[in-house]
């Protein structure tokens, strides 16, 4: 399952996208360090079910009406401090939380109401600018530090007549979730000395960065926009970065009033009905809540999973079946499964996903929707739905 991990300063709103997109309960308060011991739980990202080109929805537990809500991994760390690769705060803790997970989003208070420690303020008395780059520095300067108190060991190595130095830094960041042929993609970009021990700081200081960016690709929610300044948002928005305007406060309670009956509404709509059920405080404040939405195009907790998975992971969803006709499995459920596959994934590989024993024993697959049968090498897109024929 795919790992998404909430990063930010303390104070953020983290717990609080964390409880929004999880309902799970998490201590959510207004100091620093609400959280000390990692949070870990199920949410879903949200796609078109294929169910939507035929006459009938599924009956999928996931899928609401056409809406796919498929499982991934999010994950709610202790939050970062000004100095934490140097163990201020519990940033050490927080930094080894990270090195499982395949996608980052940093939280970011656009408010402007918590300073650079995560301490209440005024709003719009912070610049929430200052808290996109301070994320980055602080993961940079941890893997930086990481390599140097390695390197002793990749000089000695590189004395051996087969040392390649591709395959030792493979080796010691594979622990950071560094996959060798990411390794030899950030090789390709580095200018470096052929001798390890011509290494300088910058060198591995810029193998850090380079190795971060590839490893651990970063999406800002720019929270908490139901009270931000709005020239705050808009210079966030101007960012050479992936920037989604984000209520955690706004989903949290959407999701409870779903919940409840009062509202009719879906993690990932852009807007919401209000039901009757509801008194006067809560439909002004609904109301006020359907404005930002609308403004935001929703309440961005769902759209920053989405461009996570979907735009920086560059995922795809897909659909195994064993009746292609019926797009169902041997029970006769509808599309009961979705996997999370890579962009450029074959049936072989959601074979694999589906079970070891299914890809072991692969023969053929056929794509339910065409009805006819691919190859092996076929890659796979958005929405497809594949019978995969295996002797297993």
């Amino acid at each position: 399952m795919l790992s998404i991990a909430l990063a930010g300063k303390p104070n953020a709103g983290k717990s609080t996208f964390y409880t929004a997109a999880t309902m799970a309960d998490v201590d959510v308060a207004n100091y620093p360090f609400t959280t000390i011991d990692a949070n870990r739980g199920v949410s879903y990202v949200r796609t078109d079910c294929p169910c939507l080109e035929r006459d009938e929805r599924c009956n999928a537990d996931n899928c609401e009406d056409g809406k796919r809500y498929v499982p991934i991994e999010l994950l709610d760390v202790a939050g970062l401090v000004p100095g934490a690769h140097e163990g201020k705060g519990l940033g050490n803790q927080f930094l080894d939380e990270l090195t499982n997970a395949d996608v980052i989003v940093n939280v970011v208070d656009a408010s402007g109401g918590t300073n650079a420690k995560g301490e209440p303020v005024d709003i719009g008395e912070h610049d929430p600018l200052e808290d996109i780059d301070f994320i980055e520095e602080e993961m940079d300067l941890w893997l930086a530090g990481i390599v140097d108190r390695n390197w002793e060991s990749v000089e000695r190595k590189s004395r051996s007549p087969d040392f390649d130095i591709d395959d030792v830094l493979a080796d010691m960041l594979s622990g950071f979730g560094a996959s060798p042929k990411q390794i030899a993609t950030v090789l390709r970009e580095l200018d470096y000395p052929e001798d390890p021990i011509q290494w300088e700081d910058a060198h591995r200081e810029e193998l850090a960065r380079l190795v971060r960016e590839r490893t651990k690709p970063i999406v800002v929610a720019a929270n908490k926009i139901d009270v931000a300044p709005e020239e705050n948002v808009e210079r966030l928005l101007e960012l050479d970065k992936p920037v989604i305007p984000t209520t955690a406060e706004g989903e949290l309670a959407l999701r409870r009033a779903a919940d409840n009956g009062l509202v009719d509404y879906d993690p990932g709509d852009e807007t919401l009905e209000i039901g009757d059920d509801v008194n006067d405080a809560q439909r002004e404040a609904l109301e006020d809540l359907r404005e930002t939405m609308a403004e935001w195009d929703g309440t961005g907790v769902q759209g920053a999973l989405n461009h996570a998975v979907y735009d920086l992971l560059e995922h795809i969803t897909a659909y195994p079946v064993e009746d292609a006709a019926k797009w169902s499995d041997g029970s006769g459920n509808i599309l009961p499964d979705a996997h999370l596959l890579p962009d450029g994934s074959t049936p072989v590989d959601l074979a694999y996903a589906v079970h070891s024993d299914i890809g072991d024993g692969y023969l053929h697959a056929v794509n339910a929707k065409s009805n006819r049968e691919v190859g092996e090498n076929y890659e796979l897109e958005e929405g497809d739905v594949i019978k995969i024929v295996s002797t297993n």
